[in-house]
């Protein structure tokens, strides 16, 4: 679907999908985890602008979708062990019909639908013709901005996570 408003194609679906879904599982974690729900709640809004600004064609939303997405994947690469435990978790489900840890399991699904609004955004900004060299400038501050915010909500409700960020520049730090 085309409009001087709304764009609909396929790279848009997979960043509609991918935020979607990581919304969902942001919502159920914050279910069987309370502690975090103020968090969660305001960690969403990035991928909300994300799928909001992409959906008009905005590259400033392939933008923030890219940092944000980009940055929790890197992080439970890299920096937690989440998304590894979730794998573990998986595994095990699969060989002996037992999941231990629904809450460490969410983590694979949260990873991959991440992965799909890089994807996604990566795909709809390359098929743009009006892309400029000010675009990664843009980019620079995008990721800077939704770090910024990332780290501010979870100063503000969970500062016990702000452990994670010397770890991003040094993954190999305890």
């Amino acid at each position: 679907m085309r409009s001087p408003y709304w764009q609909l194609g396929v790279p848009e679906g997979v960043i509609l999908f991918g935020a979607s879904i990581f919304i969902l599982v942001l919502g159920v974690s914050a279910f069987w985890e309370p502690d975090i729900r103020w968090l969660h709640f305001f960690q969403s809004w990035m991928y909300l602008a994300t799928i909001a600004l992409s959906l008009r064609g905005n590259r400033w939303g392939y933008f923030i979708g890219i940092s944000a997405a980009g940055l929790w994947d890197y992080i439970n690469i890299f920096a937690t062990t989440f998304f590894y435990n979730g794998l573990q978790q998986l595994n095990q489900w699969f060989h002996t019909g037992h999941l231990a840890r629904p809450d460490l399991l969410i983590a694979v699904p949260a990873w991959f639908s991440n992965l799909l609004v890089v994807i996604g955004c990566l795909w709809a900004y390359a098929r743009r013709s009006d892309k400029n060299p000010r675009d990664a400038a843009k980019l620079v501050l995008s990721f800077a901005l939704t770090t910024g915010f990332f780290a501010l909500a979870i100063a503000l409700f969970q500062p016990r996570y702000l452990g994670i960020f010397p770890r991003l520049l040094h993954p190999h730090l305890p």
